[in-house]
């Protein structure tokens, strides 16, 4: 079976992570899938963003959770990759667009309008101030793609396992992911996590604990690794 190639954030070696850029080089450099983090707005929209605030990322102390979408569409989202990109007068002129925050939506339109089937991975940050609001928006957005279905081209992760329960009874026929960090987790979250779930440790955690991946196996769930 030939390894599948998920871009991570989108592009993000060579691109802003989270960006629409970063998608679009790594749906044109032909990846197999791309993975996201997405938070929820203080307008309820989700957005496409790792961490809880904006100081890495956009250089701004904002909160995203606090933050309404327009407030966030007037932030510079790549610059910190590149921050002498405006020094080069041999640059090519780009298209700002491309570099503000990312809703999931578009970035959802954006895969389903692509010419061959891409896969997405999404994961839910928690914890957060509107709990199941999260996931109902989550499931909303993928419904109206018909993404909600068997063999959608999707699947919903989280290291929190209540969260993959809300989406569970939303959406029963979703894959979803238990992530999990710390080999340690494993026994009380394979008294929860549901029979069809895949199991996602990291690769960091595999490595040190070898014997973890066998374990997992042999309660019958698929892995889904991560880095």
């Amino acid at each position: 079976m030939r390894p599948q190639v998920v871009a991570h954030r989108g592009a993000s070696h060579d691109n802003a992570e989270h960006t629409l850029r970063a998608y679009v080089a790594a749906l044109d450099d032909g990846a197999d899938g791309v993975e996201c983090d997405v938070r929820l707005t203080a307008d309820g929209h989700l957005v496409c963003v790792h961490d809880r605030d904006l100081r890495r990322t956009a250089g701004s102390r904002g909160v995203v959770s606090t933050m309404e979408l327009a407030e966030l569409d007037e932030l510079d989202f790549a610059s910190w990759k590149n921050p002498w990109a405006d020094l080069d007068d041999e640059a090519p002129v780009r298209d700002d667009r491309l570099d503000r925050v990312l809703t999931l939506s578009t970035l959802l339109e954006t895969v389903a309008d692509y010419d061959r089937r891409v896969e997405v991975a999404i994961e839910t940050k928690h914890p957060t101030r509107y709990g199941g609001l999260v996931e109902r928006r989550l499931v909303e957005q993928l419904r109206r793609l018909g993404w909600d279905r068997p063999g959608a081209p999707v699947r919903v992760m989280s290291f929190s396992w209540t969260a993959l329960q809300r989406v569970e009874r939303l959406a029963p026929d979703l894959q979803l992911v238990q992530l999990l960090d710390r080999a340690r987790q494993w026994p009380m979250l394979s008294q929860v996590v549901g029979p069809g779930w895949v199991v996602g440790p990291g690769i960091e955690t595999l490595t040190e604990h070898h014997k973890l991946g066998k374990r997992i196996r042999k309660t019958g769930h698929d892995m889904h690794v991560w880095t």
